[in-house]
């Protein structure tokens, strides 16, 4: 191999526009076989649009691509396929209704005399997923399985296709930390199997422990490429970031004083099996304390904050804001005395083919200051807007005018952070609040939940972050099976401890 090929992957001088913006500016990347490459970047700074370039999702006005140091033109993702070129994006792109093995082969069909040949499809998806260790039920439906096990499909399909450059796009966003940790073990495993990998991130831990190489943009400009074992966390997000950052909360002691919500004895039924999410639920959350409810995925925090803000009914109990009962309230009638940022931004969050100004206003349009006699005043949205945009750093191509879709993931997130902490009220219910989000957002977001907390608002998280658990809470409960399994002041407990709680080993602990 002479070096002209030290590469598998070149991407040189790549520019792409769209319409307001640069999201990518003169960026050059390359990628060496048999490594993991992390691109780091804030929100909004050009990484998936990078990586779409290279699948072949958008086309660069400058730049070449050049795979084994030949020069290729990658036109569509049937191109970047037929390069051995795979992706796991974000969101994932899977069929609900079919089986795992399904979405596997589906538009790489093994055919004979025209007839899908299954049996043959099955034994190579099966040696696949023994050989890197990904295992998954092939004839389950893909709307009945964990989303850890939506990303095995996806990486499944991409090994189904013999892809040998692998990129995965945000990989770990909506994931455990068990599974984070499989994932994490998969990807080594792949690197050693000589496949090469992309992996776009802003998770600094998960950089450092996975990749050998860095390679840093912001703004849509390149910063560096580093090795990672030269390099620390406080230096790649200076990098990534422009400025140092507060890697850690900074807040006083909590002086909570009256309780503002009130839940007892509350039950809700689960939507997939017949039997109750959550079983018997008591706690308060007064002002000037941020209560976290941590555990792991699937233990009824979900049903639980669907209750409590009205997306989902009660079954059983009482929920109380300020001495009313809402627990059968409206969604509309709840909004009054709460603030919600949810944990789907896009079911539940955002309508997302409004413009940005439109959806900063969604549950307000109605207010004097927005009509009068029904007629919507648009200076007013307009100039509101343009205030929250700047207040809270919404980064977009087209400032209040642009689509939401067209927005980073961080800055849609931004968007309903700005909305609801605007709206003054003396709840906020702030359910994964930083997921997908990079470490200068992070430090803002969690300063603001802190000023909040500091005003004499009564925050109730819900994270599956540890360490977010551990830094931003004054007090936590541990939510296992749908019961609070115990209750802890979150600087006397070890994230050990609160493992053992989150997995069930342990129960019934009052530290408060």
């Amino acid at each position: 191999m002479g070096s002209e090929s030290e590469y598998v992957i070149e991407m040189l001088h790549i520019t792409k526009e769209f319409p307001g913006i640069k999201a990518n500016d003169d960026i050059t990347l390359q990628l060496k076989k048999g490594e993991i490459h992390a691109l780091l970047g804030e929100n909004g700074a050009g990484k998936s649009t990078l990586m779409s370039v290279l699948f072949g999702l958008y086309q660069p006005e400058e730049g070449i691509i050049k795979k084994d140091g030949k020069e290729v033109k990658i036109d569509s993702p049937n191109d970047a396929t037929a390069l051995h070129i795979g992706m796991v994006h974000q969101h994932f792109k899977l069929i609900e209704v079919f089986s795992v093995l399904d979405n596997i082969i589906l538009g790489a069909e093994d055919t004979k005399w025209g007839f899908l040949s299954e049996k043959a499809a099955r034994k190579k998806v099966t040696e696949l997923s023994e050989k890197y260790g990904l295992y998954v039920d092939l004839d389950a439906k893909v709307e009945d399985i964990s989303v850890g096990m939506q990303q095995r499909t996806e990486i499944l399909k991409m090994l189904y296709r013999d892809n040998e450059i692998l990129i995965f796009d945000e990989p770990t966003a909506v994931l455990t930390p068990q599974e984070i940790e499989e994932l994490m073990a998969i990807m080594k495993n792949l690197a050693k199997e000589g496949k090469s990998i992309l992996f776009i991130s802003h998770k600094l831990n998960e950089i450092m422990e996975v990749s050998d190489r860095v390679t840093v943009l912001r703004k849509g400009k390149y910063v560096a490429t580093v090795n990672t074992k030269d390099t620390n966390k406080q230096e790649l997000s200076n990098m990534m970031v422009g400025r140092p950052v507060q890697l850690e909360v900074k807040k006083d002691e909590a002086k909570p004083t009256d309780v503002v919500l009130s839940v007892r004895n509350v039950s809700v039924m689960s939507h997939i099996h017949k039997s109750e999410a959550v079983k018997d639920v008591s706690f308060d959350v007064r002002k000037g304390e941020i209560v976290c409810i941590a555990g792991i995925d699937g233990n009824g925090q979900t049903e639980f904050i669907h209750a409590l803000t009205g997306l989902d009914q009660v079954s059983a109990g009482t929920i109380t804001i300020d001495g009313h009962d809402i627990t059968k309230a409206s969604v509309k009638e709840k909004g009054k005395y709460m603030a919600h940022i949810p944990e789907d931004r896009h079911k539940h969050g955002l309508v997302l083919d409004f413009t940005l100004e439109n959806n900063l206003v969604l549950q307000r349009f109605q207010e004097k200051e927005f009509q009068h006699n029904g007629f919507i005043k648009f200076d007013a949205i307009r100039k509101y807007s343009q205030e929250l945009i700047d207040k809270f750093d919404v980064r977009s191509g087209q400032g209040p005018v642009t689509i939401t879709r067209s927005m980073s993931g961080g800055n849609q997130q931004k968007a309903i952070i700005a909305r609801e902490l605007d709206r003054n009220r003396d709840l906020i219910v702030a359910v994964q609040p930083t997921r997908g989000l990079d470490v200068g957002a992070i430090e803002f977001v969690h300063a603001q939940l802190v000023k909040q907390r500091d005003e004499g608002k009564a925050v109730l998280l819900v994270s599956l972050e540890l360490d977010e658990v551990l830094s931003l809470s004054d007090r936590i409960l541990v939510m296992y099976e749908g019961k609070i399994v115990g209750e802890f002041d979150s600087k006397k407990v070890t994230a050990q401890e609160l493992g053992l709680y989150m997995a069930g080993a342990k129960k019934d602990k009052k530290e408060a």
